[in-house]
C-alpha cells in the first residue's frame, strides 16, 4: 500500500524508453507560483489579501496545469531557510502535495540547491563579491540566463524569475526520469539528481 510518505529515489538514467511523459513543474508560493512544461512557462497569481483565499486561488490555479500530468515536480524548502512567511509557504506546498496524492499523480520535491547545481554546478552560484542586497536578484537572473542559453526559452515579464525557476525544476525532473532536455555536465547532473525525491511513484504505472 502506498502512503503519502512513501518515497522512491530514481537513479540517473542515460535514456528512457518510450515517449516523454507529461511532467509539470511548480515553483510554488502563496502569491505567485511559476509553472512550466516542455517548451513553455506560465504562472499562477493569487491576488487575494486573505491567506486562506490565496491558498484556494493557488490550489485551483495550479490544478489547471497538473490535473492531466503524468508526473509533477515541486520546489522544496532550502536547507537553511528561515524567514517570515515560511510556515505559510510550507503549508501551500503540502496542500499541493496532498492534492497530487489524492489524484494519484507521482510527484518529486526538489530542493533549491539541487536546482542551482543542475543549472550552474554550484549550490550557491552568486559570487561573494556581489553585495548582499543584490544577491537574490542576481541568483535568480543566473537561472533565467541558463534557461535561455541551454533550452532556448526566455522568460519575460514581472514573474520571469518564478517561471525560469520552474523550467529548471522541469528539466531536472525529466532528467531523473531518463528524459534529458539538453546536455548537462555529468558531475553537475549526478550531484543534482541526489536532491530529487520522488513520492507516490507506484500510484501510476505506465
Amino acid at each position: 500500500m502506498t502512503t503519502l510518505f512513501d518515497t522512491t529515489e530514481i537513479p540517473a538514467a542515460p535514456a528512457a524508453a518510450g515517449p516523454r511523459p507529461l511532467l509539470i513543474a511548480l515553483d510554488a508560493a502563496t502569491i505567485v507560483t511559476g509553472t512550466a512544461g516542455v517548451g513553455w512557462t506560465d504562472h499562477v497569481h493569487a491576488p487575494a489579501k486573505n491567506l486562506h483565499e490565496r491558498f484556494a486561488q493557488q490550489l485551483e490555479g495550479c490544478a489547471t496545469f497538473y490535473r492531466h500530468a503524468d508526473y509533477v515536480v515541486i520546489e522544496g524548502a532550502a536547507f537553511s531557510k528561515n524567514n517570515t512567511g515560511a510556515d505559510a509557504l510550507a503549508a501551500m506546498r503540502w496542500m499541493i502535495r496532498q492534492d497530487l496524492w489524492k489524484r494519484g499523480i507521482p510527484y518529486a520535491v526538489i530542493n533549491p540547491q539541487s536546482r542551482n547545481v543542475y543549472a550552474t554546478g554550484k549550490t550557491r552560484p552568486v559570487p561573494t563579491t556581489v553585495p548582499q542586497k543584490d544577491r537574490y536578484k542576481v541568483g535568480k537572473g543566473m537561472i533565467r540566463d541558463v534557461v535561455h542559453e541551454r533550452y532556448g526559452l526566455l522568460t519575460e515579464g514581472k514573474h520571469r524569475y518564478d517561471e525560469s525557476d520552474a523550467y529548471m525544476l522541469l528539466a531536472l525532473g525529466l532528467h531523473s526520469l531518463g528524459h534529458v532536455l539538453a546536455e548537462v555536465p555529468q558531475e553537475w547532473a549526478e550531484q543534482a539528481l541526489r536532491g530529487v525525491e520522488w513520492h507516490n511513484l507506484s500510484a501510476v504505472t505506465r
